[in-house]
Order: C-alpha cells, then sequence, then structure tokens
C-alpha cells in the first residue's frame, strides 16, 4: 500500500465523513470522487456504504430528540420508501443506470443552481403528507436503482421552512435505514472481502473525524444557513455526479 494511495483513500475518508456530519446526506458523492481513482468501483462502494451508515448514526445521536418529537414524519418518507427500493432493483433491468443517474443529475443542477441565483429561498409551508410519502416512495425506487436514495428528499425537504434539527431528523434516519439495507445486501453477496474490511478498518476512524467537525459546523448554522446549504450541496452534488458519469 503506497503512501500516494493511503492519502487518497484516507482523504475521500474525511471529506465523506465531513459532508455527512455537515449536512446528513452526501458521503457516497464527495468520497467516491476520490476512491474510484484507487479502487475498483465494486469495493469503493461497499465501503462508501459502510462509512455513509457509520457516519449517519453519529449524526442520528445529534438530532435524536427532534426524531421523537415527529415520528410520523420521518415514517411519512420511510416506509413508502422501503416499498421502492425493490421495485428501483427491478427497474434496473429496463432503464439504463448511467442514463438514469445522469437525468437526475441534470435535475440536481437545475435545481440548486435555480435556487442559487436567487435571493430568497423556496418556502413551501403547508403540511403535504401525501406528497411527503410520494418523494420518500420514489426516494426508495432511485436508491434501489442508482443508490441516489437521498437526492429527492433532500430537494423536497430544503423547501420545507423547518429548522435545520427537523430537517435533518427526517434525512439522515431515512438515509441510515436505507444504505444499511444496502450494505446488508452487499454482505450477502460476498463483496466484504478481507482486504475491503481492512481498507475498511483503515478509513473508518478518519470518516468518524471528519463527521464529527461537520456536526460541529452543523450546530452553528442557523436554519436559513443550512437550508441553504443543503442547495448548495445538491448542485455540487449533481455536478459530481454528471461528471462521474460522462467521464
Amino acid at each position: 500500500m503506497s503512501i500516494e494511495f493511503l492519502a487518497v483513500l484516507l482523504a475521500g475518508a474525511f471529506a465523506g465523513g465531513l459532508v455527512n456530519g455537515l449536512a446528513g446526506f452526501g458521503t457516497a458523492l464527495f468520497a467516491l470522487g476520490f476512491w474510484l481513482q484507487v479502487l475498483p468501483a465494486a469495493q469503493a462502494v461497499a465501503i462508501v456504504v459502510v462509512m455513509s451508515v457509520v457516519s449517519g448514526l453519529q449524526g442520528l445521536w445529534t438530532v435524536r430528540s427532534e426524531i421523537r418529537r415527529n415520528p410520523a414524519r420521518l415514517a411519512r418518507f420511510l416506509m413508502p420508501a422501503l416499498m421502492g427500493i425493490p421495485l428501483g432493483v427491478g427497474l434496473l433491468s429496463l432503464v439504463s443506470a448511467t442514463m438514469l443517474k445522469i437525468v437526475i443529475a441534470t435535475f440536481m443542477l437545475l435545481y440548486g443552481g435555480f435556487f442559487l441565483i436567487r435571493r430568497s429561498l423556496p418556502r413551501f409551508e403547508r403540511s403535504t403528507p401525501v406528497l411527503d410519502s410520494f418523494v420518500g416512495f420514489a426516494g426508495g425506487i432511485l436508491g434501489g436503482a442508482a443508490s441516489l436514495s437521498g437526492a429527492l428528499p433532500t430537494m423536497w425537504c430544503a423547501m420545507r421552512p423547518w429548522p435545520k434539527g427537523e430537517t435533518r431528523a427526517v434525512l439522515q434516519p431515512f438515509n441510515v435505514v436505507v444504505l444499511a439495507l444496502t450494505a446488508m445486501l452487499f454482505l450477502l453477496n460476498g463483496l466484504y472481502t478481507p482486504q475491503t474490511l481492512m481498507l475498511m478498518a483503515i478509513a473508518l476512524p478518519v470518516t468518524m473525524i471528519g463527521a464529527q467537525v461537520g456536526l460541529v459546523i452543523f450546530r452553528r448554522l442557523a436554519d436559513d444557513q443550512f437550508r441553504f446549504l443543503l442547495i448548495f450541496l445538491m448542485f455540487t452534488s449533481g455536478a459530481i455526479l454528471a461528471l462521474r458519469e460522462m467521464v
């Protein structure tokens, strides 16, 4: 294992943990930008899924009171997502995963770019339980089809006037549960080889440190600053995804 390889592995681990600590999503997109340079795709994805769950669990503890305060809201997103995951897996036989990712990346860029150039952030204030469930269901489908479970829920939550803790109390457990299920599928498929587990053990502490740094910054953000951060990260994530799929 060369110094260059180790540096890229640890840089990806820190970047992924930092973004997850900040926003509750985005570990895979930011970590894979580093790891796909030095690791096979299947191995990189297998590692990043576990890193996402571990860093996400730290964020869950931060917003545990908000989760307990409104479990029904989280359930509106999460329960339909669980039904959408197998449909997304089935969708892969009908639609190219690469094409699907490019379409979603384009939507993320248009969404993020539009709201970044506006002077005021979007505010969708009335209660919408049916739309919440639809967004969760669609997020589950995208998770099963393209590992993009957090894209639509993040866009939707950024448009709601919820305090940052309430927003994160939806996004963080949503992504942790979906990705934990994905990790179990990877385990059953034999993707966690001894070498993969060794690399994971090296990256894990750095991911946890990055997540803690992100959580410190998260606690200092105002509600509107956090919503702006979500929109900015959505735009950045769309750019990273589009570049990775088109190169």
